[in-house]
């Protein structure tokens, strides 16, 4: 209660209406993603359906379904975005199972090494898939001695090197969206069905699998939605045959200059994103997303006994006896090998950095370090990190005031207001990146913010307040309001609360929250695309630009650079949380 006792008295202060005090705080947020995202996003609407004389047309659409090409492409997106999102589940779902029933501190450690590939880069990620599939790369050369692919064959370009690059992007996010709701099931029900004389395979694929079946459910969905807006990984893993729309919104835009067909196509990702953003909802509700487990977490697991008995009987050994401390040691040792194929191809660039030789090859001939040097003495790539710096600071101090407020207006809400409240905020995360990058195109190009720093942090804020607000949003479920209320009974007002008791007691999420916003614009290439300009870029954008030209030790430097910097960010993340318990 000391925090209370020095608590200045209040002086007279202008009343807000009732009604009106709790949403003020959202009111910012509100306000900003109406502007920079629900109107971009409208526009693009508007793009597709008119054409240059201001008239209702659908002639950009029915241009998709006359060309070949076009719908080629659409069912290779939708392929490959199923293909990664199932994937995604069914290597993860074993690794979320463990993470769940482990200890926190166990649980910590574990997820420490799957949130640093998740926030690594793309690019560094794609870049290390490039140089272990590629024709002379590590994984080719196996694979070809041991009669998995003959010499003409190569692992990249193919659709086996795309699925394989986005996959490892994006089954930590399936893994972080099934665990909550894991850690939601009552083991006791297992136990009860172990006790009646079920063995532990029938007891977790009769009673467990079903109700963890909306956690599998969301995580498939935000994957697939995710996967829709990829064009990094097919571009640079892929051929001409694996192109997705993505790649054409970018052509279309800064090869073609055709803006109402990148609306077009745009509005196809859009139109499918609130199809799913819709079925998340049903399925498995958008409070998940802050961590809490379903409201109605179930499945019909009785049609499908005999299935599921079967499978069970098979895969039973990897299952764990649910009422004991300990787990199965093929679970465990199947969670390692998962665990080191996301991290091993991050750290494969890693000694590539400090070649002697003026080319990537492998093994590479170490010592030096003129390449980390040639780095940082190149002007381009000193512009480049300085702006993406300044950018991310700034965009990280602005998300988490924003945020703030809309996660501050969350707990003061009437329930009703809450969960429309939260489809808004974030909305940016649902919808694909693409979507929004051409949106605040449409927008900057009128307000003359293209190619500027101020349009590089607006695009950014908007992509990172989803994250800040889902983060401040299960701490503030956690904090004890009774401090707040001893506070307002003692005379302070709403804003000496918030300085006195909130922020101090909250510092360590606000900490956690601040680094991701940091890191979702310092990795940020689809919005630089876009609003960044073509000579003053960010360091994303620069990487994409060389990674195009030639993979040399630079890139490699490059690269080695952000995973440390990603490695120190996860790291002070972590020991945020650790002081937010």
């Amino acid at each position: 209660m000391w925090l209370v006792q020095r608590l200045p008295q209040a002086g007279p202060r202008f009343a807000w209406p009732k009604r009106l005090q709790g949403w003020l705080p959202a009111l910012p947020a509100l306000l900003f993603l109406a502007v920079f995202f629900i109107v971009p996003v409208v526009e693009i609407l508007q793009g597709g359906l008119y054409d240059a004389d201001g008239v209702l047309s659908i002639a950009q659409f029915a241009r998709m379904t006359h060309s070949a090409v076009y719908v080629k492409v659409l069912g290779s997106t939708f392929w490959i975005a199923f293909l990664t999102a199932a994937l995604s589940v069914a290597l993860g779902y074993p690794v979320a199972y463990l993470l769940a029933r482990l200890s926190s501190r166990s649980r910590e450690r574990w997820l420490l090494w799957i949130v640093l590939p998740f926030w690594t880069s793309y690019l560094v990620k794609t870049y290390a898939w490039m140089l272990l599939l590629s024709k002379t790369g590590l994984l080719t050369i196996v694979a070809t001695h041991l009669g998995l692919i003959d010499d003409a064959s190569t692992l990249a370009p193919s659709l086996t090197g795309v699925l394989i690059g986005m996959v490892h992007a994006m089954l930590p996010l399936a893994v972080m969206t099934m665990l909550p709701i894991m850690r939601g099931i009552n083991m006791q029900l297992v136990q009860a069905a172990e006790t009646l004389g079920a063995d532990r395979a029938t007891g977790f694929f009769t009673v467990f699998l079903p109700l963890s079946g909306s956690g599998a459910a969301a995580a498939g969905l935000l994957v697939f939605i995710s996967s829709l807006g990829f064009f990094i990984v097919p571009a640079l893993l892929g051929s001409p045959r694996e192109s997705m729309v993505a790649q054409l919104v970018i052509s279309s835009v800064l090869e073609l200059f055709d803006l109402r067909f990148a609306g077009a196509l745009s509005t196809v990702l859009l139109l499918c994103s609130i199809v799913v953003f819709y079925v998340y909802d049903r399925v498995v509700g958008l409070s998940s997303l802050a961590g809490e487990a379903p409201q109605r977490a179930g499945g019909q697991g009785g049609r499908l006994l005999p299935v599921l008995l079967a499978v069970g009987r098979i895969a039973g050994k990897f299952v764990p006896n649910s009422g004991r401390a300990g787990h199965g040691v093929g679970l465990k040792a199947y969670a390692w090998v998962i665990v080191l194929a996301l991290v091993l191809p991050i750290a494969f660039v890693v000694p590539l950095a400090f070649t002697k030789q003026s080319f990537v090859a492998f093994p590479p001939e170490l010592f030096t370090f003129k390449w980390f040097v040639a780095f940082l003495e190149s002007s381009v790539w000193q512009s480049a990190l300085l702006r993406s710096l300044g950018v991310g600071f700034a965009t990280a101090a602005l998300a988490l005031v924003l945020g703030f407020g809309a996660s501050l207006a969350l707990v003061r809400l009437p329930s009703r207001w809450r969960k429309p409240l939260f489809a808004v905020f974030i909305a940016p995360l649902i919808v694909p990146r693409i979507v929004v990058a051409v949106g605040l195109l449409y927008l900057f190009a009128r307000w003359e913010l293209a190619g500027t720093n101020a349009g590089l942090v607006i695009g950014h804020t908007v992509l990172a307040i989803p994250y800040v607000v889902v983060t401040l949003s299960a701490s503030f479920k956690r904090f004890d309001w009774r401090l707040d209320d001893a506070a307002k009974m003692l005379g302070a007002s709403a804003f000496t609360r918030v300085r006195t008791v909130l922020l101090p007691l909250l510092a360590a999420s606000l900490g956690s929250a601040f680094l991701f916003a940091f890191i979702v614009s310092f990795d940020d290439l689809t919005i630089a695309i876009f609003v960044s300009g073509g000579i003053n870029t960010t360091l994303p954008k620069q990487m994409w630009d060389d990674i195009q030209l030639a993979v040399t030790p630079t890139l490699a430097a490059v690269a080695t650079s952000l995973v440390f910097l990603m490695a120190f960010c996860v790291w002070l993340s972590s020991m945020f949380k650790r002081k937010s318990y």
